[in-house]
């Protein structure tokens, strides 16, 4: 099992069964969450946020955990979700490996990791994880919820459970569903980790990790990742040396920067629970069983929403995110759909604070 647990994280241990969407149960599970601020006396100041497929819920500092979260420079006193004035939740996926319940977490009836007996798990079960995280908390309904990347289908798929969750919803970089290109990225990094012999049929061990597999998955999904505008302009043909010169590979500095980001990841992501999320992406459609997308979003009674997009992002591409706007607008909600010019893809999010931090900020001084 690979399980790396911030330290300040918190826990709600749900001991009732937990029935998977797409089928199945667990006896129970746990869910991992961190905040930052204080819920206020009328219990209306409250924004969940909900991950991409790697993060923990630890997205910023706090006393607890003083390191840099992976959201850093935007909750906090004073920054764009100002914990002075808002009570900020930030959950662990179901699924994960960051203290959530997921394939790499213990099977009671067998005193082993689930792996791949872990039950289908969808976006729609994440959505189920939170409300648990939210009930704990006391929380009736959210002030807005916060989705990037594969946070904003957790959040659409709650907000789909939750029609009068929320009040307001940030999304970013995130659509309704996945398009071709990005399902085949991701069925080739599922490949390249089912097919590393040390994979086992998910019977790998920490001596034994399928660590070809898993470097390849990374390596792809940072070309997915980025965008070609800002590598050229980074990278050009500038030569590496920081890794010893093998034939055919490893002479260039974009391959040292892909090397280094696949050595940083590999032993911190469980293969299984990597799998499991990669998978949840493509399976997903909020406008399944409807005529529409504004069909499937029409019982949600949102006050407004803002949907960031990236021009350079190609794994969600610019028009998904024009999609969800046009949906929520023409059911009545106040919507603004904002295009970034960020060089960093998919990414910016992550890394262009410069335009994320005025844009998300100037969109929550306006919200109550």
């Amino acid at each position: 099992m690979n399980e790396d647990i911030p330290p300040g994280s918190s826990f709600v241990h749900s001991e009732k069964p937990f029935r998977f969407h797409r089928g199945g149960e667990l006896p129970g599970v746990t869910l991992a969450y961190e905040t930052w601020g204080e819920l206020n006396a009328a219990g209306d100041n409250a924004v969940m946020i909900l991950t991409g497929l790697s993060p923990s819920a630890h997205a910023a500092s706090h006393p607890g955990d003083p390191s840099d979260g992976w959201w850093e420079p935007m909750i906090g006193p004073g920054k764009p979700l100002d914990s002075d004035r808002l009570f900020v939740i930030c959950i662990n996926s179901l699924g994960s490996c960051k203290g959530s319940t997921g394939a790499a977490s213990i099977n009671p009836e067998t005193d082993a990791a689930w792996r791949l007996d872990f039950p289908e798990l969808t976006v729609e079960d994440i959505a189920a994880g939170a409300s648990l995280v939210l009930r704990h908390l006391g929380i009736e309904q959210l002030l807005a919820v916060v989705g990037p990347s594969l946070g904003g289908m957790s959040c659409l798929a709650w907000l789909q459970q939750n029609p009068k969750g929320a009040r307001h919803f940030l999304t970013i970089s995130s659509a309704a569903a996945a398009e071709p290109f990005a399902i085949a990225i991701r069925s080739l990094q599922r490949e390249c980790i089912v097919r590393d012999p040390a994979f086992l049929d998910g019977q790998y061990s920490d001596d034994e990790w399928p660590e070809t597999g898993m470097m390849l998955a990374r390596k792809l999904g940072m070309m997915s990742y980025r965008s070609p505008q800002e590598w050229a302009k980074r990278f050009a043909r500038l030569p590496q040396a920081r890794y010893r010169h093998r034939r055919f590979g490893m002479d260039f500095a974009i391959e040292s920067y892909l090397e280094a980001a696949a050595v940083k990841f590999v032993r911190g992501f469980d293969p299984c629970c990597y799998l499991y999320l990669s998978r949840l992406m493509d399976l997903f459609d909020a406008g399944e069983g409807f005529d529409s997308l504004e069909a499937a979003v029409a019982p949600i009674e949102l006050q407004s929403a803002l949907v960031i997009g990236v021009k350079t992002d190609i794994l969600w591409p610019l028009h998904q995110q024009a999609e969800l706007a046009e949906a929520f607008s023409a059911n009545g909600i106040a919507t603004e759909f904002k295009p970034l010019n960020s060089i960093q893809g998919h990414d910016s999010f992550l890394v262009d604070y410069d335009r994320f931090r005025p844009t998300v900020g100037d969109y929550f001084k306006t919200i109550k």
